[in-house]
């Protein structure tokens, strides 16, 4: 419902806007919450506007410049890839798939791309290899973790591609790559974690997370 308003912070609005291209269901009711944002302003009172606004939006339609051209892999294998893994909200953000991603290591494999976003939260993308745990962590916030690739686990449930893991502070889980396929992850917060080793705690500013 906020997404549909408009008041999720960016970070928060990119993993909205991911999961929602992957799912039919939060698709449809997205769909709902917009029909009734739409209701709602009917009944608002209308605001003056000059005469000329509307010859000047179409003019600025109009005048707007195209956008660019993309490259079309032949065999469509290439591109099938990027759209398999990074749905196009999030191609947009990072410029492409999985080669555009510049990663920088957090330690034991597991690497991490800030995504650049508005300072009221933070979303990055995170490379779990496979059958490898991240250490055990709280939250003093809210975490949304959308599943692009593979699966984790936590002491709570599972989570493949396409499903999307809400904690919040009241959350403490230790998640853990399935075997098989590297997981990556799109995960967005609005406060640090709260991590039980002291190792984590003290990397935990240089890693910004």
């Amino acid at each position: 419902m906020a997404y549909s308003a408009g008041q999720l912070p960016e970070a928060f609005n990119l993993v909205v806007a991911t999961h929602i291209s992957l799912c039919d269901e939060c698709r449809a009711r997205l769909a709902s919450f917009d029909a009734v944002g739409g209701a709602v302003l009917e009944e608002c009172e209308a605001a003056p506007m000059s005469e000329d606004s509307l010859m000047a939006t179409l003019a600025r339609l109009r005048d707007a410049p195209p956008e660019p051209r993309r490259e079309r892999n032949s065999a469509g294998t290439a591109q099938a890839q990027v759209r398999k893994v990074f749905p196009t909200p999030l191609q947009d953000y990072v410029g492409g798939g999985l080669d555009a991603v510049k990663w920088r290591p957090l330690g034991g494999g597991v690497r991490q791309a800030i995504l650049p976003t508005s300072r009221e939260a933070r979303v990055r993308l995170l490379h779990i290899p496979a059958g490898l745990a991240v250490p055990d962590h709280g939250h003093r916030g809210i975490e949304l973790t959308q599943v692009l690739q593979g699966a984790f686990r936590d002491e709570h449930d599972r989570f493949g591609p396409g499903d999307i893991e809400i904690a919040t502070e009241a959350d403490v889980h230790t998640p853990v790559a399935e075997p098989g396929v590297d997981c990556i992850c799109l995960a967005a917060t609005d406060a640090p974690l709260r991590f039980s080793a002291l190792l984590p705690r003290l990397a935990q500013p240089f890693f910004r997370i």
